[in-house]
């Protein structure tokens, strides 16, 4: 383990954490080892000096104790820069002491700047610690985790973005993020923290049960530590450093559909007038590239897209409520006729290599990719989304392929004689005239990091690493920040149109991406694994600070079973973010397509669009804190061990456990209760009372996802509907939970409510509104009441709460009051209190007693959202 206390509070404490660190727990190499099972190499370095640097931290000097030249000479002085940057943050940073090295740019990723220094070029770090074996860490992606959640001991883990599919276990996919949680339970006292290593380059991480090792082909060690000691305080901290998860609109929580292969206009018109007659929700649909003329940005395809016929849908369904995204892709057709490209050179945008711009193939054949390090693409790109948006009124925009994807390898020509591509076979076989490039250590560096699983060169479809950036900046070490580079412009772009709040989907991430991004989790298959690997990917990205979310509902290809399209809508209704994506080759998969399916649909979907409001909040939450939207159940349930490795079921926010069906022929399902009182969400009458973690086999028949609210809480809930902006209007219902039969206890919970299309996720805007709801049940009488800030939005909207319902208590009510504003309501004829006794399973198993309670529900209020209220009632038990 990394070995340090917080708070650290001067400087006598920090030399005896780095003395600490350099002799004690440190093996930094800076030359080479191999690609099996780390072995020590090199003997490391000793502090030879050490003082207080200018900045409040402290700066030393680390010498070699002995050369090596596996992969190429040592590094013989480091330097050493250690500083406590808040209260919460600890950095250490090592580098060469004589030259400066690359790092990933402080523009696009602020923080303090070290001691500066002149650029070096070597290319292999490496460095270990130790860690107690029964340490679980989370992190390290993006992978496809077979294992589940936890990081498994002798997995590999190699991260640099690449264009692989996500059926691919144990690989690194589409997005970067050096970082993982370290979670332990000693003697019963759990403790969380996390480790950054802000690093750019392409690198293996090694872990061994009782050791991680980092071997990584360039920059610098900056490390910086996040004390926790909660998983949530980890994230809240994580987030803090690397940039708050970005807003999202209303909107973006409702449904989503999108196929590559809706050919023409009238193919899309069918889909949304389908999910309309199914009555299954639907809020967002999208294009892939079939609307583009020959596969070019920012381009509509004149004969299966007329504009004025594209501009005729749009207005049609913006009336309704719904939204409208389409894809872009990085790589820039080149052609001579295309407006977007000739800007483009005119504006020099484009990477290069040796002096020429790249040549790369994509869909639309030979394309050039745009360098988002440079300032005039920034500017370039925003002017062709404000171009585009103008020709057709996207609401938000899908950046794929930004890993990036090359379905060439090396150094390629356009090919005389001959059309690439010609129109025939697939579009992803190479037709340029291209030759590998392996005469620079970029192209061919002397360690080979697990590439694609496989080692294979790590310019292999992607942009070759010996091409260069604005600045020079080689591709060798800005590779997996394109994605993140090209959100970051993006954003600003789409904040620029309107001032509206931004929506982007993108494939790959970087760490930071999250505070512009929303993420899938790329090109899955209609397996049954799959639909099982997408939970853990999704838990992942939440600690990543990625809280938006979800895989392909059905998978991406090839054709789903039926069986298998009804369990996935059940989960991924339940993602945060929820969208049915197929391929091209892949039969028509939309909720509607069967009957069965769309049953599960409306019912999952259902109580999603019922949910909206207590996702949306947790959209709020997760921008101010960083919580995860869906979290691993260890993020409530700390102190249980038995929940560290638990990949099959997860929370929404603190309070809502999903516990899906992942095998094909199942009607039951064995879920894992932590300790507390549980209710069914579809029937909240259904409850399960556990006093210790256990399992408990529930039923689950084909169209029935379990979900179940746990005790202490209050949700906010609305009456749904087929578009979120209807659903929205619809008055609430407070649903409050107490543990069954208590005679005393408290119960928590809130609301944000806003102006969705602002660009700010924010209160003192005159446009939102924040509610507090709180519940007791004490001596006999049951209370429940609300804190309001900033009424205004609120009141202006004319929400309000209709039904109160409460559950686990030990009778029904009598003597009900009601004030709002301090003022009491004297006419509460229409308000009807009854009462429904709790059933408990049959097969309850060890750890529950059965118990004779009630849920209590309160009709005919109306009370307004924007007002304090406060109701109590006498609680007669129930005999």
């Amino acid at each position: 383990m990394f070995c340090f206390s917080f708070p650290l509070s001067s400087p006598s404490s920090l030399r005896l954490l780095l003395a600490f660190l350099v002799l004690c727990v440190f093996q930094v190499d800076l030359a080479s080892a191999s690609t099996n099972p780390p072995k020590k190499i090199g003997k490391g370095y000793r502090l030879i000096s050490i003082e207080e640097a200018p900045n409040g931290g402290l700066v030393g000097q680390l010498q070699v104790k002995e050369k090596n030249n596996i992969y190429g000479p040592d590094i013989p002085l480091l330097q050493l820069y250690v500083k406590h940057e808040t209260d919460n943050r600890l950095r250490i940073h090592i580098t060469d002491a004589e030259k400066q090295r690359w790092e990933v740019p402080y523009d696009l990723l602020p923080r303090e700047s070290p001691p500066s220094l002149k650029q070096t070029i070597d290319q292999y770090l490496e460095i270990s610690t130790k860690l107690p074996k029964d340490a679980s860490l989370y992190g390290l992606g993006e992978n496809t985790q077979p294992h589940g959640i936890k990081l498994y001991p002798n997995d590999p883990y190699t991260l640099y973005t690449t264009d692989i599919s996500a059926i691919n276990l144990n690989a690194d996919l589409y997005g970067s993020h050096p970082v993982y949680m370290d979670l332990r339970n000693v003697k019963g006292k759990p403790s969380a923290h996390a480790v950054l290593l802000l690093n750019s380059n392409g690198m293996d991480v090694f872990y061994r049960g009782n050791s991680l090792t980092y071997k990584v082909i360039g920059g610098v060690f900056d490390l910086y530590f996040f004390p926790g000691p909660s998983p949530l305080a980890v994230v809240d901290q994580y987030t803090a450093f690397i940039g708050r998860p970005a807003p999202m609109p209303y909107w973006a929580f409702g449904f989503h559909q999108c196929r590559w292969g809706y050919h023409n206009l009238s193919v899309v018109e069918d889909v949304v007038e389908n999910y309309k007659k199914a009555k299954i929700p639907l809020d967002v649909i999208w294009n892939d590239d079939d609307h583009m003329d020959g596969h070019k940005d920012f381009t509509l395809n004149p004969t299966n897209y007329p504009r004025p016929k594209l501009l005729a849908f749009l207005e049609k369904i913006h009336a309704r409520g719904m939204k409208y995204i389409v894809i872009i892709d990085p790589g820039i057709g080149v052609n001579k006729s295309y407006g977007v490209y000739q800007r483009g050179l005119a504006n020099d945008v484009f990477i290069k290599y040796e002096g020429k711009p790249f040549l790369a193939q994509v869909w639309p054949g030979a394309v050039n990719f745009p360098d988002f390090l440079n300032p005039k693409t920034i500017e370039w790109w925003g002017d062709e989304i404000q171009r585009f948006h103008k020709l057709v009124p996207v609401d938000g925009l899908w950046i794929d392929m930004n890993e990036a994807s090359n379905f060439c390898n090396g150094l390629c020509t356009l090919p005389e004689g001959r059309i690439c591509p010609n129109g025939t076979g697939p579009g992803w076989i190479c037709c340029l005239d291209c030759k590998n490039i392996t005469k620079t250590r970029w192209d061919d560096p002397p360690y080979k990091i697990n590439a694609s699983g496989l080692q294979v060169p790590i310019g292999y479809k992607t942009i070759a690493t010996s091409a260069y950036h604005y600045n020079g900046v080689l591709e060798y070490d800005a590779h997996s920040l394109y994605g993140f580079s090209q959100s970051v412009a993006t954003h600003k772009a789409l904040q620029g149109l309107e001032g509206k709040r931004p929506f982007i989907l993108s494939r790959s991430t970087y760490v930071g991406s999250g505070r512009y991004a929303a993420h899938w989790t790329g090109d899955n298959k209609g397996t049954w694994k799959d639909l099982k690997y997408s939970i853990s990917t999704m838990l992942n990205f939440g600690i990543f600070g990625v809280p938006m979310v979800g895989s392909d509902i059905c998978g991406f290809y090839p054709a789903p079973t039926e069986e298998l399209c009804n369990r996935w809508i059940e989960l991924g209704a339940f993602y945060p973010f929820s969208r049915d994506h197929a391929n091209f080759y892949s039969p028509r998969q939309e909720l509607y397509q069967w009957k069965s399916v769309a049953v599960s649909a409306r019912n999952a979907l259902g109580m999603r669009y019922k949910l909206l409001p207590y996702l949306y909040t947790l959209n709020y939450e997760a921008h101010t804190t960083g919580a995860p939207i869906a979290r691993p159940l260890f993020f409530t349930f700390t102190n249980e061990t038995k929940l560290y490795g638990l990949s099959t079921q997860f929370l929404l926010g603190s309070s809502l456990m999903v516990s899906p069906v992942l095998t094909k022929g199942k009607t039951e399902v064995k879920v894992l209760f932590p300790p507390g009182s549980w209710y069914n969400l579809f029937d909240m009458t259904k409850v399960i009372v556990s006093k210790e973690s256990h399992y408990l086999t529930c039923d689950a028949p084909l169209h029935v996802i379990n979900v179940h609210l746990y005790q202490n809480a209050i949700i906010p809930m609305q009456q749904g509907g087929l578009i979120s902006k209807e659903a929205r209007k619809t008055p609430f219902t407070l649903i409050v939970s107490f543990p069954l039969g208590a005679t005393t206890g408290e119960a928590k919970g809130n609301l944000f409510l806003d102006n969705d299309e602002l660009p700010e996720l924010k209160l003192g805007s005159g446009y939102a509104t924040y509610i507090d709801f709180y519940a007791t049940v004490s001596q006999g009488t049951v209370k429940v009441w609300s804190d309001v800030q900033e009424s205004k939005f609120a009141l202006e909207k004319g929400l309000i709460v209709e039904k109160v319902t409460v559950l686990g208590l030990m009778g029904t009510g009598s003597a009900f009051e009601i004030e709002v504003d301090g003022n009491a309501v004297a006419d509460t004829s229409k308000v009807e209190i009854s009462s429904t006794e709790h059933e408990y399973p049959e097969n309850l198993e060890e750890g529950g007693d059965k118990m004779k309670n009630v849920m209590v529900e309160v009709k005919g209020l109306e009370l307004p959202v924007g007002k304090k209220f406060t109701m109590s009632w006498k609680m007669g038990i129930k005999h």
